[in-house]
């Protein structure tokens, strides 16, 4: 491994959680070590120790030594790599000098599938493909939304194979807009998906088309719109909503944005309270993708256009439990834009 790639894996001690997401997500394998001013290695971070860091009420801003593990596993030689690795199915092993500093990192043998094996979820999906998808226009005058082709297949085939690996085989779609040309595409699909459809007779939102649904399901349910992919571990996710007796549970994308500017913070009178120069700026945005409780779908008036934000405010005042599950902005993919398109085209497939 090459020194360029090499410093993709490591991080000094003084990035926030905000800057070692970032590196996090350029490396793809989860992790960043973290190392003193010395170069010695002291800790490590994953992408799921800054989400549990959050949750507990930590800040993007906060210095990612807060949630970072301070006792990192490490090898000397590339045969105790080897063993670790396969040992504790560890996805990097960092290999260091005598005096702790990392000279390389371990990934696997070639041909290593270091992908660790998806537990069964066996939970209903249900795919909200009822909409116009008016930012795909005018490929969406001739095609419906989730029939737009991403590489070899359309989005919502792309969605629905995310799911089933986790073997998440029965899909309820609710569908509107074109919706003759939704059903012959999976009538001919050599797949044969297992998918029960809900017609909409009158545009019905985001969330108002679940009403359809009522009584179908006696336990949770992955909801999601047909434009949102996730590539984050579903697994985690539904552990948590379980865990916490959520009824709701938004995931939603850490999202970072430099601003090329330099930003003034005015006070009384126009006297200057603050000033950052190209500050990095951190905020949580709604994924389209929602585990949830059959008891929301009770709630939801038959025929009444609403949409599921709405629903999940209106759970909420009734005091019921809902909550946000946070994932890195790389994990998710908006496919209802079209530049985002080219690059989960890219992602997926290469260039």
């Amino acid at each position: 491994m090459n020194n360029w790639e090499l410093q993709q894996f490591i991080g000094k001690d003084n990035l926030t959680v905000s800057e070692a997401m970032q590196k996090i997500d350029t490396n793809s394998y989860g992790i960043l070590f973290l190392t003193d001013g010395n170069g010695k290695i002291f800790g490590c971070i994953t992408d799921g120790d800054i989400r549990r860091f959050l949750l507990a009420g930590g800040k993007m801003d906060s210095m990612s030594v807060d949630a970072a593990n301070k006792s990192p596993r490490v090898a000397h030689s590339i045969e105790e790599a080897r063993q670790l690795y396969h040992k504790k199915n560890y996805v990097v092993i960092p290999l260091v000098d005598e005096n702790e500093k990392i000279v390389d990192v371990y990934l696997g043998e070639t041909g290593d599938n270091t992908r660790k094996e998806r537990n069964s979820l066996n939970i209903p999906v249900v795919i909200n493909a009822g909409g116009k998808g008016t930012r795909l226009d005018p490929f969406t005058r001739v095609l419906p939304k989730p029939l737009i082709p991403v590489g070899d297949l359309p989005i919502i085939e792309h969605i629905m194979k995310e799911y089933q690996s986790y073997n998440c085989n029965e899909f309820h779609v609710i569908v509107n807009y074109k919706k003759d040309l939704m059903k012959a595409y999976f009538a001919d699909n050599e797949n044969d998906y297992n998918i029960s459809w809900y017609d909409e007779e009158e545009p019905l939102g985001t969330g108002g088309g679940l009403s359809l649904l009522r009584g179908k399901f006696k336990d949770t349910f992955f909801f999601a719109n047909c434009d949102a992919l996730l590539t984050a571990n579903y697994e985690s996710m539904v552990k948590f909503h379980k865990e916490n007796g959520n009824v709701i549970t938004m995931i939603c994308a850490y999202k970072n944005i430099n601003i090329p500017y330099g930003v003034v913070e005015m006070g009384l009178n126009g006297a200057i309270e603050d000033m950052k120069e190209k500050p990095l700026m951190s905020f949580l945005t709604n994924t389209g993708i929602y585990i949830v409780e059959p008891e929301v779908i009770d709630d939801i008036e038959d025929g009444v256009s609403i949409g599921f934000p709405d629903i999940v405010e209106m759970e909420r005042q009734k005091g019921k439990r809902v909550a946000v599950f946070p994932v890195s902005e790389n994990d998710w993919m908006d496919m209802g834009q079209l530049p985002e398109l080219e690059k989960m085209r890219v992602k997926m497939y290469g260039e």
